[in-house]
Formats: structure tokens, sequence, C-alpha cells
């Protein structure tokens, strides 16, 4: 019994993992989000645990950063990046991540 329960929580971690929900932003110039800088482009998003992991669409390099992951009252309608200029750069400040009351902060 204790066998079967063991692979029924590995099955349901494994799950959980693998539907890790993505959302997709495009950055319409050099951006920083948090440690790592991002040029412009098309990016896949995921969080997993306190990290959030930027994709890009065309060349599938991953980039890292910490992320503060905060619960709101209520759900965001569409993925929203919102940032503030510093030079040349956008400094990615919050991403509220669309069909979810999920916020990050950077």
């Amino acid at each position: 019994m204790k066998k079967l329960f063991a692979i029924s929580v590995l099955a349901l971690a494994t799950l959980s993992i693998g539907s890790a929900k993505t959302y997709e932003i495009i950055l319409s110039g050099p951006s920083r989000a948090g440690s790592i800088d991002l040029k412009p482009g098309q990016y896949k998003l995921k969080v997993e645990g306190s990290n959030a992991i930027f994709t890009d669409v065309n060349s599938y390099k991953s980039y890292t950063t910490p992320v503060k992951i905060e619960t709101t009252e209520k759900k965001f309608d569409g993925t929203r990046v919102q940032s503030t200029k510093d030079g040349n750069v956008d400094k990615i400040e919050e991403i509220d991540l669309g069909g979810s009351k999920t916020k990050l902060g950077f």
C-alpha cells in the first residue's frame, strides 16, 4: 500500500511540473527583468518556484531570474508587462499573468 501511495504522489508531482502554464510576452525594446538583460522579441514565460524563466521563441535560449510572486483579489484579463525607462532599457517592474490572480515583481 505504501508503494502505491508513493507512486501516486510521484505521478501527481510529475503532472503538476509538466503542466506548468506558460505565458507569451513581447518586448519591444531592450529590457531588464531582475538581474537579466533581454533583447527585444517574443518570449515564453514560465514560473518555477521563486524563479521566472524567459525563453526566447526564436533562439530557444532561456534566462532565469528570481521573482517575487504575489496573489491579487481579481484575475487579470490578459498578461501585461509594466516597466519604467532607465536610459535606453525598459526596466520590468511587474508582470501580471493573464487568466490568473498572480503578479510577478522584479
